[in-house]
């Protein structure tokens, strides 16, 4: 028995690619993947910022230090 189980996303990714996809969809795949989390991301992120009430000059002070 595995002292660290493997999650129900590992499970899942472990059974997508236990199947014979040509590369190109291989790629498509890792890109819709890739975007998923990045949106994923980016959505937390926005949330944070209307949370704390972050302005754009905020932002732009940031950039320049």
């Amino acid at each position: 028995m595995l002292a660290n189980p493997l999650s129900n996303l590992q499970k899942e990714i472990l059974e997508i690619y236990s199947t014979d996809i040509p590369i190109d969809e291989l790629n498509e795949l890792k890109i819709l993947l890739a975007n998923f989390f990045a949106n994923k991301a980016i959505h937390e992120a926005d949330k944070i910022w209307d949370e704390k009430n972050f302005s754009q000059q905020e932002m732009e002070k940031w950039l320049n230090e």
